[in-house]
């Protein structure tokens, strides 16, 4: 390699760290801004369903913001009190757990397996689980504290959106082509509009579920399971752990065990059947792709950067499959190589 490749390879570096330290500073400005992106892509198949209906672009950017405005009140009202209980009585859940890991330890003492307390605890700890459900609760508050700030930046994304069209229009021949533009427009649109669907079916059933069986806050877990589901392979673990944990300490073995068959149950049939059926096997991101980005998105944002690790991983590896000499990078970020594409001889 020849010392003018070095010292691009060192400068490109150099300049990653950067931008990374930067987004680390702004975090507090980036995150409102990333949901509010996130909250207008999700609604731009609606904008565009009422914008075929004549409805001004005006009037259909309106009827997105009052409904979004109107979910919130709701999502508010039925979790912010759920949100602030639980994070007050984590401290309890917490040392029950411990207690029980204890007992835990003591029962299998009795078989002659002896295994030392701190060890265990500093091993594998699952009122950490819990403590880890109560920060990401916590941030996601404290993101959703700048409502007026996110609602007003999806408005004017979506009043965007609407007069993008005509301001290519405008440009003439001095506009690039439109073809690879809608099409990575229409498959990011397509996505999450699937996943939307798909997340919100998952959580509803798991409120519900939860609710029959008797756990505490099943609202507020059915919209932890609607977020993560955007989170392939791992999300749905993630959101089901401190469900499960609490269903051990507040109901017992048993009660967990039916709220664990529950998830498995809701992941299974939605993952495998319903999502495959509507997005295609294709879609979707590599497990080792799914892990890194929700470390690094959480490290350089915080915990709603891991919320939306993979819709931004997801957001570039569609870009990447807009265009034909990127392909090979989505196919390298993908799941598996898509069925019509085969390995040149």
């Amino acid at each position: 390699m020849s010392q003018s490749c070095h010292r691009n390879v060192l400068i490109g570096a150099a300049a990653f760290v950067i931008v990374v330290a930067g987004m680390q500073a702004a975090a507090s400005l980036l995150v409102p801004f990333l949901l509010a992106a996130f909250i207008a892509i999700i609604c731009l198949p609606p904008l565009n369903w009422l914008t075929s209906r004549h409805i001004p672009a005006s009037g259909a950017v309106l009827i997105i913001a009052l409904t979004i405005v109107v979910a919130g009140l709701l999502v508010g009202a039925f979790v912010g009190s759920s949100m602030a209980d639980f994070s007050h009585n984590l401290p309890a859940y917490q040392a029950r757990l411990q207690t029980l890991t204890g007992n835990t330890l003591q029962w299998l003492a009795g078989f002659g397996i002896s295994v030392s307390s701190k060890s265990a605890l500093a091993a594998l700890d699952p009122s950490a689980a819990m403590g880890m459900a109560g920060k990401l609760l916590a941030g996601l508050g404290n993101a959703l504290a700048n409502t007026f700030l996110i609602v007003l930046t999806v408005i004017f994304l979506l009043i965007e959106a609407a007069a993008l069209p005509h301001k290519w229009r405008a440009m003439g021949h001095a506009a690039p082509s439109m073809q690879g533009f809608e099409q990575f427009v229409s498959s990011v649109g397509s996505y999450f509009s699937i996943k939307s669907w798909v997340s919100l079916a998952t959580g509803i059933f798991i409120a519900i579920w939860l609710a029959v069986i008797g756990v505490d806050y099943p609202v507020l877990w059915g919209l932890v399971a609607f977020l993560f589901n955007f989170v392939p392979n791992i999300g749905s673990i993630i959101a089901a752990v401190p469900a499960i944990l609490l269903a051990l300490v507040q109901l017992g073995g048993g009660q967990a065990l039916l709220a664990g068959v529950g998830y498995v149950v809701a992941n299974v049939v939605m993952g495998n059947v319903v999502e495959p059926r509507f997005m295609g096997r294709g879609v979707g991101l590599s497990t080792l792709v799914v892990f890194l980005s929700l470390v690094f998105w959480g490290w350089v944002l915080g915990p709603v950067g891991m919320l939306l690790s993979v819709p931004l991983t997801m957001i570039v590896k569609l870009a990447l499959e807009s265009g034909e000499k990127t392909q090979w990078l989505a196919i390298l970020l993908g799941p598996d190589a898509p069925m019509g594409i085969k390995a040149n001889k």
